[in-house]
């Protein structure tokens, strides 16, 4: 995708990394975020130099011109407000309530993904080796039973904790691996505090992982249009694989409510391609 056609759409849409802190909550609408959180910090100064690059790098009537509103939409955008819109506040535009953003912007054939992993492949945040994200992505959590032939992991307790592996090395590109199975279901006892390790393992595009209400996975853009079904179970973006490692972040949230949810990368067309899976919360 060309340079200055993305800007727009990452900057509108897009931004929101979790290695640039904890990610907790979509703006979907009626919804308060759970870490809107004041800017600060290491995460802060890198969203402010990406969104300067991107800036910097477009031209016409996208990020600069008339459909974003020119110099105001900048100022407010690299800004402390636009920051904690795009770290899970509410105020989205209306517009972005459809199930995608507009042709203009993205393309017909365009690749969401691959950008927006070049763009965080350096953000700060945690990084795991290949080894480990290979053991991690095998490893049974502990407590844990599981079943191959139902394609499910069973966490008991009051407190669980997992690993997530995104396009494992030497497995299903575009899958999730979790305890040895591709997006296997995943049930855990209501009341549940759950901690989940989220290892980007791919080696070009960026992946990530939320719980999301309702059984749909055919939006497009699910960053825009997921509701969350618990605060705190998102981490939006994880860049590329650099030297320094794999990609890491955790999510944690209490399971509060019974029901059948589903896990899923919000990063565009990626859960339109399978990337997704069932997460229960039983009584």
């Amino acid at each position: 995708m060309k340079r200055t056609r993305f800007a727009a759409a990452i900057g509108i849409a897009a931004v929101a990394a979790a290695g640039l802190g904890t990610i907790a909550a979509c703006g979907s609408a009626g919804q308060a975020p759970a870490a809107a959180s004041t800017p600060g910090g290491a995460g802060y100064a890198y969203y402010r130099s990406m969104m300067g690059r991107l800036y910097s790098g477009s031209s016409g009537s996208m990020m600069g011109g008339t459909m974003m509103g020119g110099t105001s939409s900048r100022s407010w955008m690299m800004g402390s407000a636009g920051y904690r819109w795009m770290m899970g506040g509410p105020g989205a535009p209306a517009w972005m309530r459809g199930s995608a953003l507009p042709g203009y912007m993205m393309g017909s054939a365009s690749d969401a993904g691959k950008v927006m992993g070049t763009l965080f492949a350096n953000a700060p945040g945690t990084r795991v080796s290949p080894a480990a994200a290979a053991e991690l992505g095998s490893q049974i959590p502990a407590g844990a039973a599981t079943s191959h032939t139902s394609q499910r992991v069973t966490l008991s307790g009051t407190t669980v904790r997992l690993t997530v592996v995104a396009s494992p090395s030497g497995g299903l590109d575009g899958t999730f691996r979790i305890a040895g199975m591709v997006n296997p279901g995943v049930v855990v006892n209501v009341g549940a505090h759950v901690t989940i390790e989220v290892i980007n393992a791919d080696p070009d595009t960026a992946q990530g992982l939320v719980i999301t209400v309702g059984q749909a996975t055919s939006s497009p853009m699910p960053m825009v249009t997921a509701r969350l079904a618990f605060a705190g179970a998102a981490v939006w973006f994880l860049g590329d694989p650099t030297s320094a490692g794999m990609h890491a972040a955790m999510l944690s949230f209490t399971a509060t409510t019974p029901g059948t949810y589903r896990y899923l990368c919000p990063v565009p067309g990626h859960a339109q391609e399978g990337m997704t899976g069932t997460f229960t919360v039983s009584t």
